[in-house]
């Protein structure tokens, strides 16, 4: 029985990304694209003066973007996240591998995992369970890449589509709880792809998590992916489910929302996006599906030189923002329109405000 189970685990993580690779081939327009940067005809930086750097979980890092949660869990992933730790290491940015429950519960697997820390000994590594996983596992899984950061995923849309999948939760904000207390590294809540509202974001906030990942809709879909998984289509209905990335980003503006750090990911596809969620506040901005898009249809050079590209773009927006850095990228004015602005509305965010910051 647990041999089978081994292998069912294995096999999901193996659809998990061929799956996911199928959709970015063809990505659905992004609520982003409904927010405008106000710039300028007259800058005040040169293109060298500009500072990419940002902080991320208490670790200042050259650039504000990194690798997000994608895989591990078989002997195909493995491999995969041993070219996504090389792409990390010679782009200087963060990586996060996937839920490692798979190792937690098969020890022979641990090394698809550790292989990130192998070929990136010295980069900023994010650990990954869910809050099902008992502290004492989650510790373990921080020790297994002498992680910098351990990540929680948050997913009830694809758990409850997952056929296999947890039907239980009203016990994940008490282990979240524990987490905090108890990890020796930071901790970051982070969703799937379904977005936080302001209001689960003040729920975290209230036990103590310092930051979060909104993690929109409008990237890979794991409602999608888990009800093709099914073969029978029964959730079809939910694919659509959640908030995208820049309505979770449009909530952190409103008055009540918490004060606290917080990352995007979520269908991000250019620098454009990148820069665009900076200036809605976000402190570093995380990508998986167009990574591993990239990777699978170019190879790890082309995507090394792809991402090393990107920053080049970044400065060149940035100076065209009139920022020099993203503190000042945060005091950018923004325009919200189409059915983001009538979205906003409707949650009470000031967008007059927004359009006038500078």
């Amino acid at each position: 029985m647990q041999k089978n189970d081994d292998l069912l685990r294995e096999r999901r993580k193996d659809e998990h990304v061929a799956l996911g690779v199928k959709q970015n081939e063809q990505l659905a327009p992004s609520s982003l694209e409904d927010l405008q940067l106000i710039g300028t005809s007259l800058p005040r930086y040169n293109v060298k003066d500009i500072d990419l750097k940002t902080t991320i979980l208490g670790t200042t890092v050259p650039f504000p973007f990194y690798i997000n949660a994608m895989t591990g869990g078989s002997r195909h992933t493995k491999k995969i996240n041993a070219e996504l730790a090389e792409i990390a290491r010679e782009v200087a940015i963060p990586m996060a591998v996937g839920s490692q429950s798979a190792a937690l519960k098969n020890s022979s697997l641990i090394d698809t995992y550790k292989i990130v820390r192998e070929t990136n000994p010295n980069g900023v590594i994010l650990s990954n369970i869910s809050p099902e996983v008992a502290i004492q596992d989650g510790l373990r899984a921080i020790d297994m890449l002498e992680a910098n950061a351990l990540q929680i995923h948050i997913n009830p849309a694809q758990e409850l589509v997952m056929q296999e999948g947890d039907r239980s939760f009203s016990h994940w904000l008490t282990r979240i709880e524990e987490y905090v207390k108890l990890s020796p590294v930071p901790v970051v809540v982070k969703e799937v792809g379904f977005g936080m509202t302001r209001e689960t974001v003040k729920t975290l906030a209230d036990i103590g998590v310092q930051t979060v990942d909104l993690a929109g809709k409008g990237g890979t879909n794991f409602a999608k992916i888990e009800n093709d998984r099914r073969r029978d289509q029964a959730y079809d209905f939910l694919l659509d489910w959640g908030v995208s990335t820049g309505q979770a980003l449009l909530d952190m503006q409103h008055r009540d929302a918490p004060k606290i750090a917080y990352l995007a990911s979520g269908g991000i596809r250019n620098p454009l996006d990148i820069v665009k969620a900076l200036a809605l506040g976000a402190d570093s901005v995380g990508m998986a599906g167009q990574v591993i898009y990239s990777l699978k249809k170019d190879g790890v050079l082309k995507t090394i030189e792809k991402l090393e590209f990107w920053k080049e773009q970044l400065r060149g927006l940035f100076v065209l923002a009139n920022a020099k850095n993203i503190r000042e990228l945060k005091e950018t004015s923004i325009i919200i329109s189409g059915e983001l602005a009538e979205w906003g509305k409707l949650r009470g965010i000031d967008m007059v405000q927004l359009a006038n910051r500078k």
